[in-house]
């Protein structure tokens, strides 16, 4: 699990950090829970308890709720309860990597199937394509590397836009993170989806030269320099057929 709640290192002790995810923890493990509840069970004082949840309450882990109480209400008002955020179940391992890789397991071994992944990471992207394509059309040609960076990073791929090192002449596209990296490692589709994604996108050819997925630090896509405009949202088949041979293919 990652550290949740976690302040900078100068302001927060490991033991603090580790006290803090096991409060995290335990809300997880037993669900909604008072504060005297959470110091009975992980043997700290009530006090110590309420500074851990304030922290957490403002890093947006729990959150403050009424305890739903079934059958008749006693006097006085409901106790209050802790409670994990979705962006706190967040911070804890997941299986959804595993789960989607099962999945797409069991219909790459259908009948057909092959072409049934490569026809879902293409409809993927399509649903991603609107914010994509409104950054890359709304700037000048020679910003539409850098337009298309920021939007990526914007749904948590980290990217930027460099000058292709000499004697290439373009840009080179850099993804730092992916999030879809461990299923895409076993189903290269989804990063030769991407590729045809951009080349159509920004109206040229485009060469995937790393990927995370295969074991590169940094997913990157070479841009060659060109004049010409980024087609619609109808664009030829032809450009992306063209990406769709280089991808995952290193420049000779």
């Amino acid at each position: 699990m990652k550290n949740v709640g976690e302040a900078p290192q100068e302001e927060l002790a490991t033991g603090e950090r580790s006290t803090r995810n096991r409060v995290a923890r335990s809300i997880l493990d037993h669900g909604p829970s008072t504060v005297a509840e959470l110091a009975g069970r992980l043997g700290l004082t009530q006090a110590a308890v309420r500074r851990h949840l304030d922290a957490l309450v403002a890093d947006a882990v729990v959150e403050a709720r009424e305890q739903r109480v079934y059958g008749a209400r006693t006097r006085g008002r409901p106790a209050k309860v802790f409670a994990l955020t979705d962006c706190g179940r967040d911070a804890f391992d997941q299986s959804y990597d595993k789960l989607a890789v099962d999945a797409l397991r069991w219909i790459a071994e259908q009948e057909g199937g092959e072409q049934a992944i490569a026809a879902f990471a293409r409809a993927r992207i399509a649903t991603q394509s609107g914010a994509y394509r409104e950054a890359v059309e709304s700037v000048p040609a020679e910003k539409r590397a850098e337009a298309l960076a920021k939007a990526l990073s914007g749904d948590g791929y980290a990217a930027t836009a460099r000058s292709a090192p000499h004697p290439q002449q373009g840009e080179q596209l850099c993804q730092h993170h992916c999030p879809v990296a461990h299923v895409a490692e076993r189903f290269p589709q989804l990063c030769e989806a991407e590729t045809e994604f951009f080349a159509e996108l920004l109206g040229t050819h485009v060469q995937r030269l790393a990927t995370i997925a295969h074991g590169d630090g940094v997913c990157t896509t070479f841009i060659p320099k060109t004049s010409h405009a980024p087609p619609t949202a109808h664009a030829s088949k032809n450009t992306a057929n063209a990406s769709a041979s280089t991808a995952e293919r290193n420049p000779a």
